[in-house]
């Protein structure tokens, strides 16, 4: 199934008689989604762009890519910095609220997003801002549908505030002696008046640290914070931020079962001394990526979450009693038909 219109779609959802699967480019799939696969790549294209106001506003279809070439052509970017896994859709973004590094400044992709326009289970648009949907009154519906992977409804338009490309970009790489002074190297970055927009550890076991702005401003940052962290071992500067396109990329790049894993920075470095394989740690230590056996299940502290996004969907972690009477909550109000097949 593949609607070219919005009114197709919503038709095909009210006609409906088996769970649907919402599928962009497939790229940010769950292993336990079900359902006929509902192809969005036919509602595709940028509807506004007003680089001046920075705001653009792109349907669910549209490749990231495409997305991403427009803003540049302006000098502009994406502030929350999705990874540019190869046929990504912009939809597929924000119903997983795909964020990057850059989240420590700049906020998640649901922090951009202005607006939204989804199909429910029940084959009504909706658009936050216009007609108030029956008994789901003061829902802030672009929270809800920012992260919802499908399950609320087929997002088919998004709006987003861009943002001004830096002018200087410089990254501090720092390899510390093991997890404790890693994780101490991102704190100390993110504590200080250094404005780090980024804070990372890569698989090798180099701490990054990046650092935008002015050019005299980053210069005078980054010899701070290299002071900062000398204790924890000899930092380089270096121009650009090409390493952080190796942590953007760890997820895409992984061959095996792969978690997701999000977390207080104060309990990473416990969590990742007991991690068999290759990870990575983002967002200062609140997030991990690693990759592990098949048998292998995370060993999570108090509050932490955990998402198996590929291997057997039969072993992930049950979502706690209070999430899942909140989620069911929901789906009930935006899907009672249970229509939407994706993971929950």
């Amino acid at each position: 199934m593949q609607p070219e219109t919005e009114a197709d779609l919503a038709a095909m959802i009210r006609a409906a008689k088996a769970p649907l699967r919402i599928t962009g480019g497939g790229t940010r799939a769950l292993p336990d989604e079900v359902g006929e696969p509902l192809h969005m790549a036919g509602l595709s294209g940028i509807a506004l762009y007003e680089p001046e106001a920075l705001t653009l506003v792109a349907r669910a279809g549209t490749p990231l890519a495409e997305i991403e070439a427009a803003l540049a052509s302006e000098g502009q970017m994406l502030a929350f910095e999705p990874d540019p896994r190869p046929g990504s859709t912009i939809g597929g973004v924000a119903a997983t609220n795909a964020s990057g590094p850059r989240r420590l400044s700049a906020g998640a992709c649901r922090d951009a997003m202005l607006g939204v326009r989804f199909v429910t289970g029940d084959g009504e648009i909706v658009k936050n801002g216009g007609r108030v949907m029956k008994n789901v009154t003061g829902y802030d519906l672009v929270k809800l549908m920012a992260g919802s992977r499908g399950q609320l409804g087929a997002i088919t338009e998004v709006a987003l505030k861009t943002a001004p490309i830096p002018p200087v970009r410089a990254t501090l790489r720092l390899r510390a002696r093991d997890d404790t002074s890693a994780i101490a190297v991102m704190v100390t970055a993110m504590s200080g008046p250094f404005d780090v927009t980024g804070a990372g550890r890569l698989p090798d076991g180099n701490v990054i640290l990046r650092l935008e702005g002015l050019p005299g401003s980053v210069e005078i940052r980054a010899g701070m914070l290299r002071d900062a962290v000398a204790k924890h071992g000899d930092a380089d500067i270096l121009e650009g931020d090409a390493d952080f396109a190796m942590l953007r990329d760890f997820a895409a790049g992984a061959t095996g079962p792969l978690w997701r894993m999000v977390l207080r920075p104060s309990d990473a470095a416990q969590m990742l001394a007991g991690l068999p394989g290759r990870h990575a740690v983002d967002w200062g230590g609140a997030l991990i990526w690693a990759e592990a056996p098949p048998d292998w299940m995370p060993d999570l502290p108090p509050g932490a979450r955990a998402t198996r996004l590929r291997g057997d969907a039969a072993s992930l972690p049950e979502t706690d009693p209070v999430t899942a009477r909140l989620n069911a909550g929901l789906k009930q109000k935006f899907d009672p038909r249970g229509i939407f097949g994706g993971a929950p």
